[in-house]
């Protein structure tokens, strides 16, 4: 390691300000450590295209070679398990376009990339790219809430049940259409392909899921196979790829519409939480009710202020008669011969005003505003009413299909210790072992004596 100064000297006594923080020194290992570690952080898998130069394979049958182009190289490899998949034998001076994580070599500090996929360049991948199978632009918005749900995957895997299990924990009673498939092996990318079109030809499908778990490389070919990418990217229907485990990448998950690391992840985004929903629908429901109280109130303010600033008819008629009253007086006195013409068109006023009296057309209103006001209170109560009735049966049926209360008829939960897998086969644990029995009322613990195939049909 190389150090600037003696660890019994201090900074002050090398020519160093005492305020200077200190440094970080490293060793070429840690450095080479570090560079590794943010270079496969931030490239875990890059498609690259380029010449092959400087070919061999030594005696571990692993290929190493240079890819290149016209302004510059880098160091590549693939090792022999990654090379049963390949249909061709790579050579001096072939383009090709490969799949591969970033790596750094900390014995030489020099970085390749180890290749899991390859093939011939402008067909495949590289001519899929092309032609814009893996933009953005042409990927499909997933439902919210699918209506039917479409899962094409192998009937016997563990992905079909862990992704039915997930489905049913999150939003019981959705509609699942189960396509069983080959996912690996001879005919599997030309089942995949097939199921692909046929669910198609259906018009209550909203959303597909395909899955597979884990495995190798060759395990997941059919899922790079070029029939199967261009049939997802054919379908009008969008599609959820939840292929292999987090690290893994296939040309299925760059057409797909939306990709998931895992199938369990693949059934999480298929469907929201019903129970989520649930609540919120209540706590919209309380919402509602309060800013429709709010809004009567205002209402029932406002027509209190207004009723108050209205002015009175008596008076009004009042001012009206004391009016009349001087003219007629003025009348008498300075037109004496046309008292009678003054009298008649006086009672003839008289008459219109009464009629069109301010204080009947106040009380006109008042009766309408009253009778509006009731029905609008009635029509809010029944409203309030039916949703608070929806609100409970609602409640009831959530209750019902709790599993606390399932547990509370007797049943129970069996899982292994430790890593709490329900039983449900008694193939799945061995005497002697220890499991968790959840109750109703808590758990218990017990160990397996013996164990017996035979089914709720049998007993």
């Amino acid at each position: 390691m190389i150090r600037n100064f003696d660890n019994n000297m201090s900074a002050s006594d090398n020519g160093f300000d005492e305020m200077e923080p200190m440094r970080k020194i490293y060793t070429v290992s840690e450095l080479n450590a570090q560079i590794k570690s943010l270079l496969e952080e931030q490239f875990p898998f890059v498609w690259i295209v380029g010449e092959v130069s400087n070919f061999r394979i030594p005696l571990s049958g692993h290929f190493y070679f240079t890819l290149k182009d016209e302004a510059s190289q880098i160091s590549a490899v693939m090792f022999r398990g990654q090379q049963r998949q390949l249909k061709f034998q790579p050579e001096d001076g072939m383009r090709i376009t490969g799949m591969g994580r970033l790596s750094v070599y900390e014995p030489r500090g020099t970085y390749q990339i180890i290749l899991e996929y390859l093939e011939p360049s402008g067909i495949g991948a590289l001519q899929m790219a092309d032609e814009g199978l893996f933009d953005d632009k042409h990927k499909k918005a997933v439902p919210f809430l699918p209506h039917k749900i479409a899962l094409i995957t192998s009937p016997s895997g563990a992905a079909v049940h862990d992704i039915l299990n997930i489905i049913d924990r999150r939003f019981p009673n959705v509609n699942i259409q189960v396509f069983g498939v080959k996912v690996q092996g001879e005919g599997a990318e030309t089942e995949i392909a097939a199921a692909l079109e046929q669910l198609n030809q259906q018009t209550d499908i909203d959303v597909a899921i395909l899955a597979r778990g884990g495995g190798s490389l060759e395990d997941l070919q059919a899922f790079n196979s070029e029939s199967v990418a261009r049939a997802i990217y054919a379908s009008e229907i969008p599609i959820i790829s939840g292929i292999g485990h987090e690290t893994d990448y296939t040309i299925a998950d760059f057409v797909s519409d939306l990709r998931a690391p895992t199938p369990s992840a693949a059934a999480e985004l298929a469907v929201p939480v019903k129970f989520e929903l649930l609540q919120r629908l209540n706590d919209l429901s309380a919402d509602l009710r309060y800013r429709m109280t709010h809004l009567i109130q205002g209402f029932r303010t406002s027509l209190a202020d207004m009723s108050q600033r209205l002015i009175d008819p008596q008076k009004q008629i009042e001012d009206w008669r004391l009016r009349i009253d001087d003219i007629a007086s003025r009348m008498i006195r300075n037109v004496q011969m046309r008292l009678d013409r003054k009298k008649e068109r006086f009672f003839w006023l008289k008459d219109r005003l009464l009629i069109n009296s301010p204080s009947n057309q106040s009380r006109n209103l008042n009766v309408m505003v009253e009778q509006n006001t009731y029905k609008l209170i009635k029509l809010f109560n029944i409203i309030i009413d039916k949703k608070s009735a929806d609100l409970r049966k609602f409640s009831v049926q959530l209750q019902t299909l709790s599993p606390i209360s399932i547990l509370k008829r007797g049943y129970s939960i069996t899982r292994t210790i430790p890593d709490l897998n329900v039983v449900m086969d008694p193939r799945m644990v061995a005497i002697g072992q220890d499991l968790e029995v959840m109750v109703a009322k808590g758990t218990l613990t017990c160990r397996v004596k013996g164990k017996s195939e035979n089914g709720p049909e049998n007993i």
